[in-house]
């Protein structure tokens, strides 16, 4: 790629689009312009010949049948040219001729039009129109241009024996006419271009006025606010260029959103485990009991710092399109091995109370770990052989999974936080690192589900997801 493509073009698009606008109205418009001179020089060259050819064909007509008072033919030109002409109306700048050779000049009788009168028709003239091979022409006048058309006349009575009509016209004015329709017309598409300009001026920066706001937003946005958007007004292109500027704003915020609870989590959660490990070591003494007990201690807390570490990663990556591995899954089987590896979490009543019966579309890992995440916070919940039920059922287009334990239950006034990260305790969490729940409800909005729990005071307590029986078919081509 050259610098120059790469640097792209300094001009604005507001201009660029009337500059298109402009170029392509300039050449319509001339298009037409040049259509219409075409057309009417052509259209005032077809009425000049027409005249001509209607001016001769009378004089033919007049000179075939034409007699004198003796009923013979009229052998005098001069005679037959008067009578002629003495019949005719003629037109604006036109001109009737009949010219007889005398033998030493030129001779004419003329018939013009007032507009062209003051033009003088001399010998030069004349010779000019009589030897124009062809019978026809167009020679310069002092009067303009003069297009005549001419035919010979026999003249056994005139001197030099030779005569001609002609017909002609002063083509300077009927042309000078549709010069000024093409000017007009071309003053006409100027100022229609000014205004085309203007306009496209003002419809360009209403169109792009979406777009300088997706800018205008785009250079406002900063890490620590996210929350602006763009109105989308109507369905056009520019109303879907703002909702994916503000869809691509969600996933942003999201993305933020969860960078900073991870770093919250992790600096609220490692600190104490950190401080712990330190302390015991800046007071450990050289006894070897003593030591082994410190090294017992920091591991364990090593080990839960790695533990909380985990927790971590996993709500992080719960963001992520690809947290999720969807299939079609059978509910019964799924069910069925959750119940066995939630046996071995630890020496309980175990029981399968409910199996859902069906097919759902879900990671079945993740539901798995979700759920035995409930189990072990059952278990920390109840004492050895107490009862710990496990079920599932499919209702409608809702699949649903649970645990229920026989412990002390949830209080009401902690119901509202029961999900939180980091809630344990009097704080309502029901597992000691804080994060168990947490994790479940992330898994279940990932499936576009929701976590939820049940609990009367003394009597125990039920955790469950439940998840829309296709929630992520469209995520992965299901088998």
């Amino acid at each position: 790629m050259t610098e120059r493509a790469a640097r792209g073009s300094r001009i604005p698009a507001r201009v660029r689009i009337m500059g298109w606008f402009v170029l392509l109205m300039t050449a319509g418009l001339a298009t037409v312009v040049l259509l219409v001179s075409v057309s009417e020089f052509a259209a005032v060259d077809n009425r000049i010949n027409r005249a001509l050819e209607q001016d001769v064909s009378e004089f033919r007509t007049f000179a075939a049948i034409g007699t004198d008072q003796g009923g013979r033919a009229i052998g005098d030109p001069w005679v037959l040219f008067d009578r002629h002409l003495r019949t005719q109306y003629i037109h604006e700048a036109e001109v009737l001729l009949g010219v007889v050779d005398t033998g030493t000049q030129l001779d004419a009788l003329k018939q013009v039009d007032q507009s062209v009168k003051h033009v003088r028709i001399d010998q030069p003239l004349l010779r000019q129109v009589v030897d124009t091979p062809g019978g026809t022409g167009t020679i310069a006048t002092a009067g303009g241009d003069l297009r005549f058309l001419r035919v010979d006349v026999v003249a056994p009575g005139s001197p030099g024996g030779r005569a001609w009509f002609v017909a002609g016209y002063f083509t300077g004015r009927l042309r000078g006419d549709a010069a000024g329709t093409v000017r007009t017309l071309l003053w006409v598409s100027l100022v229609a271009l000014v205004l085309a300009a203007g306009v496209s001026w003002l419809v360009a920066g209403r169109i792009l006025a979406p777009v300088r706001t997706v800018r205008q937003a785009a250079a406002d946005l900063t890490e620590d606010d996210l929350t602006h958007r763009i109105p989308v007004h109507g369905r056009d292109d520019i109303a879907a260029l703002a909702e994916q500027f503000n869809a691509m704003l969600d996933r942003l915020e999201r993305a933020f959103s969860t960078r900073r609870q991870f770093l919250d989590d992790a600096g609220h959660e490692l600190r104490t485990p950190i401080t712990i490990i330190r302390g015991h070591l800046e007071v450990m003494g050289d006894d070897p009991a003593e030591r082994a007990e410190v090294v017992r201690l920091c591991t364990d807390e090593l080990d839960r710092m790695a533990r909380i570490v985990d927790d971590l990663l996993l709500l992080a990556k719960a963001e992520q399109p690809d947290f999720l591995r969807p299939e079609r899954v059978s509910v019964p089987e799924l069910t069925s091995d959750i119940d066995a590896k939630a046996r071995a979490i630890a020496d309980r009543r175990w029981t399968l109370e409910s199996v859902g019966e069906g097919d759902a579309v879900l990671d079945p890992q993740r539901v798995t770990q979700a759920v035995l995440q409930l189990a072990q916070n059952a278990v920390q919940q109840t004492a050895a052989g107490a009862l710990i039920r496990v079920g599932s059922s499919i209702e409608g287009d809702t699949v649903s999974f649970w645990v229920a334990d026989s412990g002390p239950g949830v209080p009401g006034e902690h119901a509202e936080r029961i999900f939180e990260r980091f809630v344990r305790g009097d704080g309502g969490e029901r597992n000691g690192a804080g994060l168990g729940l947490a994790i479940v409800k992330a898994i279940a909005e990932a499936h576009h589900g929701r976590a939820w729990f049940r609990s009367d005071q003394g009597a125990g307590a039920t955790f469950g997801v439940a998840l829309p029986v296709g929630a992520v078919a469209d995520q992965s081509e299901v088998t």
